[in-house]
């Protein structure tokens, strides 16, 4: 009975292996899947997707290979009322592993397309390797058959969009030391990629929706599937596909294809602009010069009388004025056009660090002349 059970493992993980396999055969940019492969990190943990099949081996489990049929339990058969959310790769379902007591997202590619395949092959090999507090945590993935299955820890907070743009009524807005600290941790996930991994990894999806919040809103970046390894052998960029969501691409990607890592920082400059003004991006509903909000910005930050006009009216004057001044001043250098005239990402960590020891050492002070804080004049 006993060698009947670990048999029918074996099995069942040839059986994943081998579709596996075949996914990877099927999606043409072998180069792209190898260089992911021969990724390495400048630290002490130098992780390999084989150094991880050992370990594996041993019997300490780092990515769980799931059958479709626990997956189907564990969601209710993908029941529409777990539905967590929808993309261009497939639907996310909240699931529970009742055997470990875990509460998991379960992520389901739409099989009709080869980028949803691609995406899970690069997401799978980058998680597998990726390990740091503020990058969401791959607990397995299934490859059954046809199935395309990504498993993640579960971010009970939902997204960063979730509690920022268009609020629900009810639904308390984020003060200005948790949209601090948000930023702060996403800006920390976006330089280990840029500063650990070797060569760098350019996220190339950096927006509100994939930063995703867990119960004490702390951030973690996920859906990597777009992302793409930096330039290498003195190359100043690399020229790839555009793809993207539109208001959060650099203009040089826009209009080029040439990516670098200045490009996620400029992403991550737009997302700190809605973190700041409680706006989106791109909001066709506001007056047609406050559409886009780059542009409705761009003048305003040439007055510094005019900085409280981006403030997010929610927050209702409940931040320091230093504190907005600074914010602003890191936005703006994020989100200039001139690629070289962006900060690195880890410049803007050394700013947002100090931004939130400022913000605890104000809170501290404002009691007894709150009138200080309320404007940039």
């Amino acid at each position: 009975m006993r060698m009947g059970f670990f048999n029918g493992c074996m099995s069942q993980r040839k059986l994943a292996s081998k579709s596996l396999r075949k996914s990877i055969q099927e999606y043409q940019d072998t180069k792209t899947l190898a260089s992911f492969v021969n990724l390495s990190f400048k630290s002490d943990r130098r992780m390999y997707i084989t150094e991880n099949n050992q370990k594996r081996g041993k019997g300490n489990v780092l990515v769980h290979v799931f059958t479709f049929q626990e997956l189907c339990a564990a969601t209710r058969n993908f029941n529409p009322n777990s539905l967590l959310g929808e993309g261009g790769f497939g639907r996310v379902y909240k699931g529970k592993l009742d055997y470990r007591n875990q509460v998991v997202a379960v992520k389901q590619m739409d099989r009709n397309g080869f980028q949803g395949n691609r995406e899970f092959l690069v997401e799978l090999l980058l998680l597998s390797l990726l390990h740091h507090p503020h990058i969401v945590r791959l607990v397995g993935y299934c490859c059954d058959d046809e199935q395309r299955i990504l498993v993640y820890e579960y971010m009970s907070n939902g997204s960063l969009e979730d509690h920022l743009l268009d609020l629900p009524h009810g639904r308390k807005p984020l003060d200005w030391s948790t949209r601090m600290k948000i930023a702060l941790g996403a800006a920390k996930g976006l330089e280990y990629l840029h500063k650990k991994a070797d060569p760098p990894v350019i996220y190339r999806d950096f927006k509100a929706s994939n930063i995703l919040l867990d119960k004490d809103f702390n951030p973690k970046l996920s859906d990597l599937g777009l992302a793409k390894l930096g330039p290498t052998g003195g190359k100043t960029h690399v020229s790839t596909q555009i793809i993207g969501t539109y208001g959060y691409c650099s203009p040089e990607y826009a209009l080029t294809g040439q990516l670098t890592t200045k490009s996620d920082v400029y992403s991550f400059g737009v997302v700190f602009m809605e973190i700041i003004t409680g706006r989106r991006v791109i909001d066709n509903s506001r007056p047609p010069e406050e559409q886009n909000l780059v542009t409705w910005a761009q003048p305003l930050f040439n007055d510094r009388q005019k900085f409280t006009l981006m403030a997010d009216p929610a927050l209702e004057e409940n931040y320091t004025r230093e504190g907005l001044c600074q914010a602003l001043a890191v936005a703006a250098m994020c989100i200039q056009e001139e690629a070289t005239s962006r900060p690195t990402i880890s410049d803007v960590v050394i700013a947002l660090e100090y931004l939130v020891r400022d913000k605890i050492i104000t809170e501290e002070l404002k009691g007894d002349d709150q009138s200080e804080y309320h404007s940039c004049i």
